[in-house]
C-alpha cells in the first residue's frame, strides 16, 4: 500500500477498501497477495453449463461460503448473487461486484460485454470493489473502454477499488497459434487497463508470444511493436512471459492476478503451477473459479488452500 497506492490519486476510502478489506482478509491477510474466488459463469457461460457438475452452486450463497471457508481475500460475482446474501456476508468477506457481462441468449450468440447495473448498486450492498471486463481487440472495445473508464471513475469517487478483466477477443488473433494468450498482446491489454485506472488487472496466464509479429505478416499491418519485445524484454520461459505482463501493469503499480483457467483432470497441479509462475514473475495473486466450484465444496476449499500455500511459502520467491 505504501509503495504503490498511497502515492496515487486514490482517495482515502479506496485505500481503506484495499488495505483494511481486500489485503487484510483470509489466509493471505497481510502478505500483499490475493486469492480471489470469481464466479460469474452463470451469466458468462450459462448457469446450466457452469453448475451441472455441482448443482449446489445454483444457490449463490454457496459461492460466498466457498470463498469464506476457502480462506479467500474476496469473492467476485454478479449483482444478483452478491445482492441476494449481502446482509449476511458483506461484513464477513469483501465483495467484488462484476458490473458487466457477456450474455449468451441472443441468437446467434454474440460476444459483447454489457452493463448489468450501476456503481451505486454495488456501493449500496457494501461492496469493496467493482469488477469489469473489456474485450480488447473486439469491434465493441471502444464503447467498452469508455463505459468502464466512466464506471471506474465513479467507483473511485464512491470509495470502491477497481478490478479489470483485460481479455482479448478477435477471431483474427487465432493464426498458427492462439494469440489471445500471447504475452505481447495481453501485455498491451494490461497497459490499457492500467491507463483507465484499474487498481488490479486480471489476465489469463500467457502461453506464447509474438502476437503483434504474427498479425503483421503477409502484407497486413496491425498496431506497433519492436522486436526487442521478443529478444531483450522477454524469453519463452513461462515466468518471463508473465513478467512481461507485470511490466505492462506500470511495472506492478497495478497488481497482476492471473486466472486459474477451466476445470480439467489436473486441476490441483495446474493451479499450483500457475500460482508459482505468477508469484515468481512479480504478480499479486490468483483468481481461480471453475477449478474450485466445479467440484465438491471440501475439494474446492483444498484447491484454494493449495493456491494460497504457494503465496505463503517462503521458498517460492520472485525470480
Amino acid at each position: 500500500m505504501d509503495r504503490i497506492w498511497t502515492a496515487s490519486d486514490r482517495n482515502n476510502r479506496v485505500l481503506n477498501n484495499l488495505q483494511r478489506l481486500l489485503f487484510s482478509t483470509g489466509r493471505l491477510a497481510g502478505t500483499g497477495y490475493l486469492s480471489i474466488l470469481p464466479v460469474d459463469q452463470g451469466i458468462e457461460h450459462s448457469g446450466g453449463a457452469s453448475f451441472a457438475k455441482n448443482p449446489d452452486y445454483f444457490d449463490g450463497e454457496n459461492i460466498v461460503r466457498l470463498a469464506v471457508e476457502g480462506g479467500c481475500n474476496a469473492v467476485a460475482s454478479t449483482y444478483g448473487v452478491l445482492g441476494s446474501v449481502a446482509r449476511k456476508y458483506a461484513h464477513k468477506i469483501p465483495f467484488i461486484v462484476k458490473i458487466n457481462h457477456n450474455e449468451l441468449m441472443t441468437y446467434p450468440n454474440k460476444f459483447d460485454q454489457i452493463l448489468f447495473g450501476t456503481i451505486k448498486q454495488a456501493a449500496d450492498m457494501g461492496a469493496a470493489a467493482a469488477g469489469a471486463t473489456i474485450y480488447f481487440g473486439s469491434a465493441e472495445s471502444g464503447r467498452q473502454i469508455v463505459e468502464i473508464s466512466q464506471a471506474f471513475a465513479m467507483a473511485h469517487e464512491m470509495g470502491l477499488a477497481t478490478v479489470l478483466w483485460c481479455y482479448l477477443r478477435n477471431s483474427q488473433f487465432k493464426k498458427d497459434k492462439d494469440y489471445h494468450v500471447s504475452a505481447d498482446l495481453t501485455g498491451q491489454a494490461n497497459h490499457l487497463g492500467v491507463t483507465i485506472q484499474a487498481d488490479i488487472i486480471k489476465q489469463k496466464l500467457p502461453e506464447n508470444n509474438g502476437g503483434f509479429e504474427a498479425l503483421n505478416m503477409g502484407g497486413s499491418s496491425y498496431g506497433k511493436f519492436d522486436k526487442r519485445i521478443y529478444t531483450e524484454l522477454c524469453s519463452d520461459h513461462p515466468i518471463d512471459l508473465c513478467r512481461y505482463q507485470v511490466a505492462n501493469c506500470y511495472m506492478g503499480r497495478a497488481g497482476l492476478i492471473n486466472s486459474g483457467g477451466a476445470s480439467g483432470k489436473n486441476d490441483f497441479a495446474e493451479a499450483v503451477a500457475t500460482a508459482v509462475i505468477n508469484k515468481r514473475a512479480g504478480g499479486m495473486g490468483l483468481i481461480s473459479g471453475r477449478k474450485a466450484f466445479q467440484r465438491p465444496m471440501k475439494e474446492g476449499i483444498q484447491l484454494l488452500n493449495s493456491i494460497q500455500d504457494v503465496y505463503l511459502s517462503k521458498e517460492v520467491t520472485v525470480a
